[in-house]
């Protein structure tokens, strides 16, 4: 093609017509100009189609990751509140006068496994903390959704920041427990074969001679299991709405 219009140019200088030349010329760079910018279209095009499909990929694995997390958080409430009822059913034994010494022994054991367990929140932040380190955030083109979606995060380091709060304040309140007494001789799960064999009796009278740091390391954990089904139900709430948002964009494309 370069060689036909190399040609053209000749054969009008030579025939002395350089007006004609000149139009060509003009023509010529016409076309340049115009293959230029449709090289530039095209190459516009392609980008704007790579980047539209790394938005989907990146709203697909988000939607997917705050389904996972709907779930996880459902769970952990779910497991807070079981081990709510476990301190209940503790509490009242322990008020109770008329227990036997093998129901205090069992129960005391069922709290140990289970009412002194720390709350968890363990959200799914792998992609979000891609597209923030990778500078990607830019891909997903609706800027009141990408706001929402970094809002929500946001607000996952918020919930992350208030557990912190109640176990650096439970800490040092729940120390006791395990300083001053033999509680973890009531740990069937883990700890209670370390200890020498007891007979239940025993095992009660331990009990009640610690009944007052027993009954206060129980008001705690269901002081913060409380506060921390409230924040998971919070988010939980707040997550099913970012997920709404994003099956509408899914139905939509």
């Amino acid at each position: 093609m370069i060689k036909f219009f190399r040609k053209i140019r000749q054969k009008l200088l030579t025939e002395n017509k350089f007006s004609t030349y000149l139009l060509y010329a003009i023509g010529e760079i016409i076309l340049v100009v115009i293959g230029i910018l449709i090289a530039l279209q095209i190459n516009n095009w392609n980008e704007e189609r790579k980047q539209n499909q790394l938005e989907v990929v990146y709203l697909n694995r988000l939607h997917n990751e705050l389904k996972k997390d709907i779930v996880t958080f459902s769970n952990e409430i779910k497991r807070l509140e079981k081990n709510n009822e476990k301190i209940i059913n503790f509490s009242n034994v322990l008020k109770d006068k008329n227990y036997s010494d093998s129901l205090l022994v069992t129960i005391t054991n069922e709290y140990m496994i289970f009412g002194t367990i720390y709350p968890m929140f363990n959200p799914s932040t792998s992609t979000f903390e891609d597209l923030s380190s990778t500078g990607n955030l830019s891909v997903i083109s609706n800027t009141e959704i990408r706001d929402s979606i970094v809002k929500h995060y946001e607000d996952y380091q918020f919930v992350e920041l208030n557990f912190k709060q109640d176990y650096d304040w439970a800490t040092p309140i729940d120390a006791p427990l395990y300083t001053l007494t033999n509680a973890l001789k009531f740990d069937t799960d883990y700890t209670s074969f370390l200890f020498p064999t007891a007979t239940e009796e025993n095992l009660a009278n331990e009990i009640i001679k610690d009944k007052n740091i027993f009954l206060r390391n129980a008001a705690l954990h269901f002081w913060m299991n409380k506060d921390c089904i409230i924040e998971l139900k919070r988010i939980k709430d707040k997550t099913r709405v970012i997920c709404s948002i994003l099956e509408k964009l899914e139905k939509n494309r």
